[in-house]
């Protein structure tokens, strides 16, 4: 799917986004000076949107009221967002998207309350819905996504991994809020059950393929398109699947060991990823992302007739495809 359908996908939700939007900065609009600005300064930085998106999509399928969908879709955007913050505290990153983190525009203590700050927002945003299965949803995919981070610390320049255990790690990371954005769109506008959990499979089986494509851009694309350097996965630690791939080949495993031990320079990094590109890797992987691709649109394509079924189909056709 190329970059101007998405835009024009987008386009069919401008104002339901903006209005979204809207409240999100709301909600980050703390009495703290420090607080407001760093949440701004990550809120401002941009993104996809893709769970406020997955959201809105989700929510056609029942009664639809923007009030109550924007409140669920910045419940769950501000739960990405505040992972975004931890996660760049726990791997040192000092640019995402093109700007400082907000760790190296303040400081580790500053982000981890900030963090914090926007994941407790996330509960007041959903806070007037009156139906508990929103809030156990919420509050069980904030528990997994805790535990995930935990994991990944775990996991971090070990070795000795399997592939099970980089999908499970996915999972928790992106794959259950991508679900739960489908899921909750869909019970909070009162959609027949087998809707809702049909939506919330495909939300699993597309994150699944969207971080899996997320780490081999990570390997292929250029510093200037990711905005942080390529190779960054590795060089904090991370193994990902095209890596499963390689960390037992001789000649690729001197670059793992300089990675993990912080000594890759400049010119051994622009080698390794030049080995990464041309060893098949990358193929591999993302034949397993077309896989859980496919599982998503088996999933869609049960669903009721309309323009929220198109529209999912061709998000899952970007997910597959996207470069950036």
């Amino acid at each position: 799917m190329e970059k101007l359908q998405v835009l024009s996908l987008y386009a069919n939700f401008r104002k339901d986004l903006n209005y979204i939007e809207k409240e999100l900065e709301c909600s980050v609009d703390s009495a703290s000076p420090i607080i407001r600005q760093a949440s701004l300064h990550l809120l401002r930085a941009g993104g996809k949107r893709i769970r406020p998106i997955f959201v809105l999509l989700a929510s056609e399928f029942g009664q639809f009221s923007l009030e109550r969908v924007a409140k669920v879709a910045v419940a769950l955007e501000l739960v990405h967002m505040a992972s975004l913050v931890h996660d760049d505290v726990i791997d040192n990153s000092d640019m995402r998207r093109g700007r400082q983190t907000v760790k190296a525009k303040w400081n580790n203590r500053i982000a981890m309350y900030t963090g914090d700050y926007i994941f407790a927002q996330a509960l007041v945003s959903i806070a007037d819905i009156k139906n508990p299965a929103v809030h156990q949803l919420l509050a069980k995919t904030m528990l997994e996504i805790c535990e995930g981070e935990i994991i990944q610390i775990e996991h971090q320049r070990v070795v000795n991994q399997t592939i099970r255990d980089y999908l499970r790690r996915i999972k928790r990371k992106t794959a259950l809020l991508l679900s739960s954005s489908c899921e909750l769109g869909a019970l909070v506008t009162g959609a027949e059950p087998d809707v809702v959990n049909k939506l919330s499979r495909f939300g699993y089986y597309a994150g699944m393929s969207f971080q899996i494509t997320d780490d081999i851009l990570d390997l292929t694309s250029t510093d200037k398109e990711l905005g942080k350097p390529a190779g960054s996965d590795l060089l904090n630690g991370h193994l990902t699947l095209p890596i499963f791939y390689l960390k037992d080949h001789p000649e690729f495993q001197p670059y793992m060991a300089q990675a993990f031990s912080g000594e890759l320079t400049e010119q051994s990094r622009q080698e390794m990823l030049a080995y990464v590109r041309q060893s098949g890797a990358i193929e591999k992987a993302a034949a397993v992302s077309d896989l859980y691709l496919e599982k998503a649109k088996h999933e869609i394509r049960a669903l009721p007739e309309g323009k929220a079924k198109e529209s999912f189909i061709q998000i899952a056709e970007f997910i597959g495809k996207r470069n950036y």
